[in-house]
């Protein structure tokens, strides 16, 4: 066979491999194509008829491409409009990020006692808008919107129909394998350093898709992580506006089964605890069909931008898929206690724990966004009894795990127990099982004096305020109810059996603010205000307790409840500054 090379400029992907090779097989004489993205070629196989080169090369220009050499591109653009739409992409995205936590969207969660369909529902929608977003929606958002920036001419029909085939294999590889681990159970199990290779690896794809989205890099649009040509066709990929092709996004999407979202690990947790295959399918099927709503509305908004928006969308996109990157790299190290960056910051103060019977006791409480406190200073060599009291077990928070003492532990609502001993001086870090929500212990000599406290916390609760001492957020939250120093409080019992309890309130802060209660026992906490609480310091909050209550000033609050089962009970405002913690025994 005789061969024609003709060069070509303008090819980005393997994508432009196929349509270049279904154009000009067209044409007459021409045996065999083979295109290469790298080498800027088409190389024409031929026989006895020589094809006219012209009509070769009004094919390729009909395809979108120029005939000629190919230019070395820089790795930084010249052009100052690009620098322009990406910090205007910048500023937008930042005031979504805002609306967004004015709003309380990233501080949505889901609770409940027993793991329903229903609930997994419920788990999914939330999750579609929290950590699956920051997993699976920033994969879906930058191979989508690349697809649709590589591939304008396709119709808004061609780019959105992946995204249903990727959720329904979604939907369906969940079930099928939630059946089987509600048939299996426990035996079944993925460890941390797969975890946290997983997650590394997907925040490194994410930082290197993010790149080329953000359009100031010319030189990495060469550079691509498609499938060859070769295997694409033997896949069933024979037209370009089918690059992923309906067999691998509905693959694609079974398999985001193995990537480590808190919210999937949790109702894992529950498949397997479900005892038979339909209960576990039904619990995983319909927490993957409350994450399809996100997903495929952060995916389908790549198929209908169109003109002068679509590049400041992809720029915005970009921005978005870096952070996601660089946040699943930070979280994955962080299972192996490196960390790179704090996500965020709020004042929490480090706990000296005390010693009670030679055995060092640690009191913490895991919310929905993390631990509180989540900072505490231990002394090397005396045993440790680590209280934790989860409040909501369906959260990334409640997958305990502590890599330097091989502890992982997945908490149940109500109090949870882990000993150890720390056998030598240092940090001992902890995070949630993706590495989003964090703390550690800090281990100094026995009997050595613990160093200054400080005001690191690791893992605050996303979208949080603090009040400090001076009052602010939430319209002045009234005088810092995070700051308060610990006062302890004394019950006594009514003839009805009733416990009393009793604080006053002034600016905000309760005394005294710390009481201990029996469980089972029904209770009365009488709050008196003498001054007007400002801000969100009028409210007095704890899910477990079923409390959301108003202060009625200026006359004395009267909150009625039932502890349901020992542990600490932090009792907060409206925006999670801590108030008060009733210790139930």
């Amino acid at each position: 066979m005789n061969t024609m090379t003709i060069l070509v400029r303008g090819m980005h992907c393997h994508s432009c491999e196929l349509l270049i090779e279904e154009q000009v097989k067209k044409i007459r004489g021409v045996l065999a194509v083979h295109v290469r993205v790298k080498r800027g070629t088409v190389t024409v196989g031929y026989e006895a008829t020589v094809p006219n080169q012209q009509e070769i090369e009004q094919a390729i220009r009909q395809a979108g491409y120029e005939i000629g050499d190919q230019k070395t591109e820089p790795w930084f653009s010249r052009d100052m409009t690009d620098y322009k739409r990406l910090l205007s992409a910048a500023l937008i995205l930042y005031l979504l990020y805002i609306a967004a936590k004015w709003t309380g969207l990233l501080d949505l969660s889901v609770g409940a006692k027993d793991a329903t369909p229903w609930l997994a529902l419920g788990l999914g929608l939330v999750a579609g808008v929290s950590t699956c977003m920051v997993l699976v929606g920033g994969l879906v958002l930058s191979f989508s919107a690349r697809h649709a920036e590589q591939h304008p001419e396709a119709t808004m029909r061609e780019k959105f129909r992946p995204h249903l085939f990727f959720n329904a294999g979604r939907v369906a590889g969940y079930a099928f394998l939630g059946g089987i681990l509600g048939t299996v159970g426990s035996a079944i199990q993925i460890t941390d350093a797969f975890t946290s290779a997983v997650t590394v690896g997907v925040g490194v794809l994410m930082i290197f898709l993010g790149a080329k989205l953000v359009g100031i890099f010319p030189r990495l649009e060469k550079v691509t992580l498609s499938l060859p040509a070769s295997i694409g066709r033997r896949l069933g990929i024979s037209e370009h506006q089918k690059e992923y092709s309906h067999k691998s996004a509905f693959l694609s999407g079974a398999l985001t089964f193995f990537l480590p979202c808190g919210f999937t690990q949790a109702m894992q947790l529950a498949a397997v605890g479900s005892g038979n295959f339909t209960n576990g399918a039904l619990i995983m099927g319909m927490f993957a069909l409350g994450t399809a709503p996100a997903l495929i509305g952060i995916g389908g908004l790549t198929s209908v931008v169109k003109g002068l928006f679509a590049k400041k969308f992809y720029a915005i996109a970009g921005i978005a898929v870096l952070l996601f990157g660089l946040t699943n790299v930070n979280n994955g190290l962080a299972l192996n206690g490196i960390t790179l960056f704090d996500q965020s910051k709020t004042n929490n103060k480090t706990e000296t724990v005390r010693v009670e019977n030679g055995v060092q006791i640690v009191r913490m409480t895991q919310i929905a966004y993390g631990y509180k406190p989540n900072a505490f200073i231990i002394q090397k060599g005396i045993p440790v009894r680590w209280v934790i009291t989860s409040e909501n077990p369906y959260s990334c928070a409640a997958s305990l795990r502590v890599p330097s003492l091989n502890i992982a532990k997945n908490l149940k609502e109500g109090q949870n127990i882990i000993e150890f001993t720390p056998k030598k001086t240092g940090s001992i870090p902890f995070s949630c099982s993706m590495g989003m929500y964090r703390g550690a212990f800090t281990v100094i000599e026995k009997g050595a004096k613990a160093p200054a406290t400080t005001t690191t916390d690791q893992s605050a609760p996303r979208g949080s305020v603090s009040c400090g001492g001076g009052g602010g957020g939430c319209g002045g939250c009234g005088g810092g109810g995070s700051s308060a120093p610990s006062v302890s409080g004394t019950t006594t019992v009514s003839q009805s059996g009733t416990q009393l309890i009793a604080s006053t309130e002034q600016s905000g802060q309760l005394t005294p603010n710390e009481f201990t209660i029996e469980s089972g026992v029904p209770t009365e906490w009488t709050i008196t205000p003498e001054s007007e609480p400002a801000g969100c310091m009028v409210a007095f909050v704890n899910r477990r307790l079923g409390m959301f209550t108003y202060d009625a000033y200026p006359n004395a609050t009267v909150l009625s409840f039932t502890p349901p089962t020992p542990g600490d009970y932090i009792i907060t405002c409206p925006m999670g500054m801590r108030r008060a913690i009733l210790r139930v025994e």
